[in-house]
């Protein structure tokens, strides 16, 4: 037995421009039965439905989606958006004393539930709407019980780190102490500037602050108020592992007074924070289904082999595997290009960078501190900035996707895409990029209406789009999440290899550095003041001299290879130290 649901997208349903295929074809409507009625937009009655899937390759905007779901969920519904909407299932449970993870794709209701924790919005149970007798009828004998009634009675205050800091600037103007000392409601905001590193961002205007600086200006402002409960929404986008660390440990300093909830899609950091996590599965915009939680290294494996085995569910086909050992620089030798030792100075800083070589086929990441010089370097390369000597007179055709993307283009992200390749509807290009990059659906979405996610994913493949011989990516994970950061990671990997292409990737997610790397190049230096580009060199000696730099060891997951942090001064972090395997690479 299953629950079957069907949900339409309501902006994607324009029955005045189609031929109404979804209704014309339907065997129950063919027969006199009302499976589907044509109002303003289409509406299927899940009770009539037989669930034979025509309508959903019938419908020429993809507006349909019928999905048989596992029967225990019955009764589980906790909030649905209209019939015919998206629908969430269960909800995770925020612990006194603990950081608790939500782990999932994008779009599977992590922002709803955060909204009913938070009090912003009451749950309808799956109905048109439900009393909170009822609903607290529903949460009886459960961990949530006492919670969800707090929420009922209006005592529940919480705080939020949205996701988006980009949008900060847009909503507030002023500077950065001002900002903080009106949240201060804990009178410790001058603790925390330390801890987070910020004395030197106070006193200038929130629009001038770098990403980083905003990221950590978001966390501060939302730990900084008295509340109940804390949700931040992706802590890490634009800050180096320095600083993720930094803000790691400072938010575990909160976790010891009130419940902390979490979305992180950095699993090396998420697997360092939390205590627990929520696994949410589901298809993106149709349901999503929150699981019971889980011990963080238990429930990261178990994301990553797509398989939950307390619920006896594939969430994915394919698990996301980690390669131990990369492929030897002898295997990618012909070098599209050697470029001079250069330096570039701006007011207050310094970039100097060694000479070096890259080669045909091969993946580079670039890792280092912010503010070391790495979106310079790529700048450089990209023409967008001449070095001091203008030494820099690349031969070849460069491609370049910067780290900040703008969304303010009123085009549809097909013609935008078509513009630069038109053999973009290509059914190889459809294959290759379009389906795995889950842009189907946005296709005819203006480019200024989509999320930072989906912006991030367009830009993307616009720079692989091009016609160019090096393609330079600044942090494409931002936004993402992890399913979305592995793909990004096998699609990049495979256009390197199949197409004979140069890609320099600059990233701090050590997981996808560690899937896409055939070379490291390893940035030092003091932040802000001046930056020092090493030559690329092999993985396993890049990575550890990373990790040396910032005093950090990492190991490899025995059940799935994946790099985890060591906690500091443990065992396994003391005996990698004393053997300077920083990063540990192979196993004996």
């Amino acid at each position: 037995m299953s629950i079957r649901i069907a949900v339409v997208d309501k902006e994607r349903c324009q029955p005045k421009k189609c031929s109404q295929e979804c209704y014309k074809y339907c065997p129950v409507v063919r027969t006199g039965g009302e499976a589907i009625v044509i109002e303003e937009k289409a509406v299927i009655s899940e009770e009539l439905c037989q669930g034979c899937g025509i309508c959903v390759k019938k419908c020429p905007f993809n507006a349909i989606s019928i999905v048989g779901l596992p029967s225990q969920l019955e009764g589980h519904e906790i909030h649905r958006y209209g019939r015919n909407g998206f629908i969430l299932y269960n909800l995770p449970i925020p612990r006194k004393g603990s950081v608790v993870g939500i782990l999932g794709p994008n779009g599977t209701g992590k922002s709803t539930a955060v909204k009913i924790l938070s009090g912003q919005m009451r749950p309808n149970l799956g109905k048109d709407s439900a009393e909170w007798d009822e609903i607290l009828d529903r949460f009886q004998g459960t961990e949530l019980f006492d919670y969800m009634k707090a929420v009922a009675d209006g005592s529940i205050k919480a705080s939020i780190k949205p996701q988006y800091v980009e949008a900060i600037p847009k909503v507030y103007r002023g500077n950065a102490k001002e900002l903080l000392q009106n949240v201060d409601e804990r009178g410790e905001m001058d603790i925390y500037v330390e801890k987070l590193g910020l004395e030197n961002s106070l006193n200038r205007n929130i629009d001038e602050l770098s990403g980083g600086e905003l990221q950590r200006v978001a966390i501060l402002a939302c730990i900084l108020r008295d509340a109940d409960f804390y949700f931040l929404d992706e802590v890490t986008s634009y800050l180096d592992i320095h600083q993720r660390i930094e803000c790691a440990r400072v938010i575990r300093e909160v976790a010891e007074r009130k419940p902390v909830l979490i979305v992180e899609h950095d699993l090396a950091i998420l697997d360092m924070l939390a205590d627990y996590v929520h696994i949410s599965y589901g298809e993106p915009a149709v349901y999503g289904v929150i699981t019971n939680a889980k011990g963080v290294r238990v429930g990261i494996n178990q994301y990553l082999r797509g398989y939950l085995a307390e619920e006896n569910i594939r969430i994915r086909e394919k698990e996301i595997e980690f390669e131990i050992f990369q492929p030897s620089e002898s295997e990618i030798d012909e070098v599209l290009l050697e470029y001079p030792a250069f330096t570039k100075t701006f007011s207050g800083f310094r970039l100097k960078a060694e000479d070096g070589e890259f080669r045909k086929g091969e993946v580079i990441g670039v890792l280092g501190p912010n503010a070391t010089g790495k979106s310079t370097f790529v700048k450089v390369l990209a023409g967008v900035l001449s070095d001091d000597g203008k030494k820099i007179k690349l031969d070849v055709r460069v491609s370049y996707k910067p780290q900040y993307v703008r969304g303010d283009v009123s085009v549809s992200v097909i013609s935008f895409l078509r513009s630069i390749n038109p053999m973009i509807d290509s059914s190889y290009h459809k294959t290759e990029y379009i389906r795995p990059l889950n842009l189907e659906k946005i296709l005819d979405k203006n480019i200024d209406e989509l999320s930072g996610g989906e912006l991030q994913r367009v830009a993307i493949l616009a720079c692989i789009l091009r016609d160019a011989d090096l393609y330079l990516l600044d942090e494409p994970s931002a936004h993402l999440d992890v399913e979305q950061r592995t793909e990004i990671a096998r699609i990049l990997k495979r256009f390197a290899m199949n197409n004979s292409k140069t890609v320099l990737v600059v990233d701090h997610d050590i997981y996808l550095i560690d899937m896409i790397s055939d070379r490291i190049m390893v940035f030092e230096g003091t932040p802000g003041k001046e930056g020092r580009a090493g030559k690329p060199s092999g993985i396993r000696e890049g990575m550890n001299r990373f990790l040396r730099n910032l005093d950090i060891t990492f190991r490899r997951d025995e059940e799935t290879k994946r790099p985890r942090v060591n906690k500091p001064d443990s065992r396994l972090d003391r005996e990698q130290k004393m053997a300077g395997e920083y990063y540990y690479y192979t196993r004996e």
